[in-house]
Order: structure tokens, then C-alpha cells, then sequence
């Protein structure tokens, strides 16, 4: 007997083909340094693919000696937007936060307060994750992030 499938299911799945089949597109860093290191080990600041962008993990070292460290994060968050916007996103996109700390006590107050100045509600999800280690031996704090295309940059594709 053949399997009979409901029209809304089979118009979703027609519906969603394209965006699979769709090329990604990715954003490179526009400084020359830093392409040639993302290049070297693969990797782009942000790829987007339907609706949605994915940032690679972007890295704070430790704040310098007396250091606001509030400011000091913002600086991360300041260069997320910028990735954000090159890939046609926002902050007011934004998802999904994950932040990986190598030292979660001390970092995720002044790293929630620089936050709440670029994320506003409606809140995305975010997840806070304490590791041993980042690659960049320096770093304390990655911080990655899932946003869709903002609406104006979805008629421009």
C-alpha cells in the first residue's frame, strides 16, 4: 500500500531544496594577515548559507593589567558586529551565543555586561561553556555565534 504524505510536508520539502542546494557564501577578514592565516588553516570569519550565517569562534585575551575589563570585551563583541554586518547580519539577528571560558568565574560578569550592550530582547539563546583551553594560548574568552540575514540583505542575494 503506497504511503501517502501530507501536502504541507511535501510543500515544505520543495520549499527547502533550493536554500539546500544553494552555494555557500563565506566572509574572509579583510586584513591581509589575518586572511593569510584563516586560508593556512581553512577557516573563514563567517559562512552563509540560506538564511543564516555561522561566525567562527572569535577569541579575548585576558584584560591588561588594570584594564576595565567590560571595555576590554566590548572590543570582541565591537569586531563581531563588524563580521556581523560584512556578512549582511546584525545583532539584533543574532541566534544563538556560545562562549567557551578558560576561567568562567572571573570572566562571564564583565563579559555579560559588554554583551547586554549589543544584545538586546528579544534574547537569543546562549550557552556558557567552561574549557581547560583555546587554541590561541592567550586567549580566556571564544565567543561564536548563529544570526539570520538581516531582511534588507535578503532581497540583495
Amino acid at each position: 500500500m503506497p504511503r501517502l504524505i501530507p501536502l504541507a510536508t511535501a510543500l515544505a520539502a520543495l520549499v527547502a531544496v533550493p536554500a539546500l542546494a544553494a552555494p555557500k557564501q563565506t566572509v574572509m577578514p579583510e586584513n591581509p594577515e589575518a586572511r593569510a592565516f584563516q586560508e593556512q588553516f581553512g577557516f573563514s570569519d563567517a559562512v552563509v548559507h540560506g538564511d543564516t550565517v555561522y561566525l567562527s569562534g572569535v577569541v579575548a585575551g585576558a584584560p591588561p593589567a588594570g584594564a576595565d575589563p567590560v571595555e576590554h570585551y566590548a572590543r570582541t563583541f565591537e569586531r563581531i558586529g563588524a563580521i556581523l554586518a560584512r556578512a549582511g547580519s546584525s545583532w539584533d539577528d543574532v541566534l544563538d551565543i556560545t562562549t567557551f571560558h578558560t576561567d568562567i568565574d572571573a570572566s562571564l560578569t564583565p563579559l555579560s555586561a559588554a554583551k547586554n550592550r549589543y544584545v538586546k530582547a528579544p534574547f537569543p539563546t546562549w550557552t556558557a561553556i567552561g574549557v581547560r583551553r583555546l587554541y590561541e594560548p592567550t586567549a580566556v574568552v571564544e565567543i561564536k555565534v548563529v544570526a539570520r540575514l538581516t531582511a534588507k540583505a535578503k532581497g540583495k542575494r
